[in-house]
């Protein structure tokens, strides 16, 4: 497979994944907000630094399971039950309307660069999520676990989280005085792609008994 069309197959995940409002993103706007433009790009910039570990680490663990197919059929079983664990929460979570949350004012005088990797750091749900997405890219032919398609993924990935970062930062404005709706929609929109990926695992599942 082209690096290229890895690079942003990782690109659109990460996208994908960065969209629903969260610590990460809210935060990033915030600091732009209050402290300027360059200072909320270099807070993202901290987050795509352990992005990018992150996701390597998730596509090693990857290629591991995908030479112990014993390992992956187990493992296709628990992502069914949590991606439709997962679907009823945010389809549960676009019925309310929750009040926005914004992270409270974070006073450390350390680099945003730092607070950003530590942020990072503390949200570990990129590792399972990414390895899934890698094995199910790699059981349909889109991507190998060679060294340089790894690095273009994971690239692509740093890239795509960057980018959802800066339309929050460049748009908060406006997303901050329709938070309630827009948050009510991402909801029904990551319950709808989880959903969708339930479903997908789940026919991966029959085809193998």
């Amino acid at each position: 497979m082209n690096i290229t069309i890895i690079f942003f197959l990782g690109l659109i995940i990460a996208l994908i994944g960065v969209i629903p409002p969260g610590l990460l993103n809210m935060t990033a706007a915030k600091v732009s907000l209050k402290e300027g433009f360059s200072r909320g790009i270099v807070f993202s910039t901290g987050v795509c630094v352990v992005v990018c570990l992150q996701t390597y680490i998730a596509a090693i663990f990857a290629r591991y399971l995908s030479n112990h197919p014993d390992v992956i059929d187990i493992l296709q079983r628990v992502a069914f039950v949590i991606f439709v664990l997962i679907t009823i929460y945010f389809l549960k979570l676009a019925q309310k309307q929750p009040k926005p949350q914004i992270p409270a004012d974070i006073k450390s005088k350390h680099s945003r660069f730092f607070q950003g990797m530590l942020l990072s750091s503390l949200n570990v749900f990129p590792i399972p999520f990414q390895a899934y997405m890698t094995i199910t890219l790699s059981t349909v032919g889109w991507m190998t676990f060679e060294t340089i398609n790894i690095m273009a993924y994971v690239a692509g990935t740093a890239m795509g989280t960057f980018i959802m970062l800066y339309v929050y930062i460049f748009f908060f404005d406006k997303i901050k005085d329709k938070a309630i709706t827009t948050q009510k929609n991402m909801n029904f929109f990551i319950g709808s792609i989880t959903a969708m990926v339930a479903l997908w695992t789940f026919i991966n599942i029959i085809k193998e008994i």
